[in-house]
């Protein structure tokens, strides 16, 4: 798909008050797309709205929405309908981390991931793809995760999560076949973030030697999923470990997970 046939299209992009949401978002104005940017952070939201506004001359509106909260995606969906607005684009970037040992980290805490990393994410899908499919156009990128590809100690909920939306994603591609619409999930490692600070987790030397930077991460799977890609993993070291995995018996690759993503100083 070329550049020019987003102009004037809207896009959703959910998680766009910071990291890869704000990239995603970035990136699709510059191909003019118009943007509904959902987050939580209202001020930031509105920030990156006059800016976009101002750079590229797209339509911009913050929706400020706590994707934790139950029904999070029918609020927006019914908002959105309400305007008769159709959205072509919906980028599912918005989710975060719980780094610790399993039995000691707070159930409220994993229960919002859960809630914003899978069930938002599913319900939002849900309601409008539906509606992609009616007009025969549209494309979705799900964000998941290298720890999708394996169990992770320390990360036992996201990895989990990270591994349904990567099955969710290339299932509901095959699905939509022949629709004119396509769903790509993008699967970064580690990526210049916040994601480190709020999982409450130190970078380890592993980390800091494969980080990829936010704006390149979001550039490959915005490219992705304009050219109908069931899935891709940012960068080669990520590719080369994901490869590698499907070679490796669970428990050693388990075993390597827990001993790279463990904090030394």
């Amino acid at each position: 798909m070329a550049q020019s046939d987003l102009r004037g299209k809207w896009a959703m992009v959910t998680g766009a008050s910071s990291g890869l949401g704000t990239d995603f978002s970035r990136e699709l104005a510059r191909m003019e797309a118009n943007l509904i940017l959902v987050a939580r952070r209202e001020e930031r939201l509105r920030q990156l709205a006059d800016e976009l506004r101002r750079e590229y001359g797209i339509e911009v509106e913050a929706a400020p929405t706590d994707l934790a909260m139950q029904n999070a995606a029918e609020a927006i969906y019914r908002q959105q309908s309400e305007k008769a607005r159709a959205v072509d684009i919906l980028v599912n970037s918005a989710g975060f981390g719980v780094h610790g040992e399993f039995l000691e980290n707070s159930w409220e805490r994993e229960r919002a991931m859960i809630e914003v990393d899978v069930i938002t994410l599913v319900h939002l899908t849900k309601l409008l793809a539906a509606d992609m499919v009616k007009r025969g156009y549209g494309r979705i990128l799900q964000v998941a995760s290298t720890a999708a590809y394996q169990p992770v100690p320390a990360y036992a909920v996201y990895g989990a999560c990270k591994a349904f939306v990567l099955s969710f994603g290339e299932a509901l591609n095959h699905e939509l076949r022949g629709s004119g619409v396509t769903c790509t999930v993008v699967s970064p490692g580690v990526t210049e973030t916040e994601f480190q600070q709020v999982a409450g987790h130190e970078y380890t030397g592993y980390m800091r030697l494969t980080q990829m930077t936010s704006p390149d991460v979001a550039r490959i799977g915005i490219e992705a999923m304009l050219s109908g890609r069931s899935s891709i993993v940012p960068g080669i070291h990520n590719a080369a470990m994901v490869a590698s995995v499907r070679f490796t018996p669970r428990r050693v690759v388990t075993a390597l997970a827990g001993y790279f993503l463990k904090a030394r100083r």
